[in-house]
C-alpha cells in the first residue's frame, strides 16, 4: 500500500513543531507525495498561530515544488456538544478541516459519554472533513456507535501515525480500524508530523493495517485517482488555475 498524500502536518506556526512549511514541502516531494496538508493548530491550542494565519493562507501557492498544498487547520473540539474553535466564516476559507480532542482545550475529567456526545456533535458540523487521532487513550468514546455515524456523516476516520507510536493508544487504534473495516467506514492515513523528516512516513500505520487485513479500497489516500476523486467531490481541484 502506497500513501500518496499526507493531510495532517504542522509547521513552526504551531510552536511545538519544528519545521517550516517549505521544509515540509521539500520532504513531501522527496517522499513522492502528491499532496501535503497544512493543518496547524486552531486558536484554542495555547501555542497556536493567530487567527490571521488561517485567514491569510491564500498567499501560499496551491502547488509548490510539484506538491499540492491542501490549506487547512486542525480544529480543537471544545466540549461535549462538539463545538470547535473556528467560526464558519473562517472554515469556509479552508480546504481541509480536521477536528481533534486536545487535553488543554477540552473538558476536564470528561467521561466516555461526554466524548461520545462531542463526536456526535462534530458529525453535525458540515465543514469538518476528518476525525483526528481519536484513538488517544484518555479520550475513549463509544466506537461501535460512532464509527457508523462517521461514515454516514461523511467524516474520514484518521489513522494517525503519531498516535500509533504510543503503546497505550495502539490498542484503541486497532479497535477503531477494525470497526472501520467492519462498517465500511473510509479512513485516511496521516503522519501528524511535527518535524519535517516525519512527513510521508507511516510505518506503524502500515504495520497495523496489514495486521488486521484492512481493505486498501477504504484508505482514501492509498490511491491517486481515489484521493483526487474524493477531493473533487468537495470542490477541491488537483491542479487549480
Amino acid at each position: 500500500m502506497k500513501i500518496i498524500a499526507d493531510t495532517h502536518t504542522h509547521t513552526i506556526a504551531s510552536s511545538h513543531a519544528y519545521s517550516t512549511l517549505l521544509e515540509n514541502i521539500r520532504q513531501a516531494a522527496q517522499a513522492g507525495l502528491e499532496c501535503l496538508g497544512l493543518t496547524d493548530h486552531a486558536p484554542a491550542q495555547p501555542d497556536s498561530p493567530h487567527i490571521w494565519h488561517f485567514m491569510n493562507l491564500s498567499v501560499i501557492p496551491p502547488v509548490v515544488e510539484g506538491v499540492r498544498i491542501l490549506k487547512g487547520a486542525e480544529c480543537n473540539i471544545l466540549d461535549q456538544t462538539g463545538r470547535i474553535d473556528l467560526e464558519p466564516e473562517v472554515l469556509k476559507l479552508l480546504e481541509w478541516r480536521i477536528a481533534s480532542i486536545h487535553e488543554p482545550c477540552y473538558l476536564k475529567n470528561a467521561s466516555e459519554e461526554d466524548n461520545t456526545n462531542a463526536y456526535l456533535g462534530v458529525c453535525e458540523n458540515p465543514y469538518i472533513d476528518v476525525i483526528g487521532h481519536s484513538g488517544r487513550g484518555h479520550f475513549r468514546y463509544d466506537y461501535h456507535k460512532l464509527i457508523p455515524r462517521f461514515r454516514e456523516s461523511g467524516k474520514l476516520v484518521e489513522i494517525n501515525e503519531s498516535t500509533l507510536r504510543n503503546p497505550d493508544s495502539r490498542k484503541n487504534c486497532v479497535e477503531i480500524a477494525s470497526l472501520c473495516k467492519k462498517y465500511g467506514a473510509p479512513v485516511i492515513v496521516d503522519s501528524d508530523a511535527h518535524f519535517a523528516l516525519a512527513v510521508g512516513r507511516f510505518p506503524a500505520a502500515m504495520e497495523m493495517l496489514a495486521e488486521i487485513g484492512f481493505p486498501q479500497e477504504l484508505v482514501i489516500n492509498a490511491d491517486s485517482d481515489r484521493f483526487w476523486d474524493y477531493l473533487a467531490q468537495k470542490g477541491i481541484e488537483k491542479n487549480p488555475k
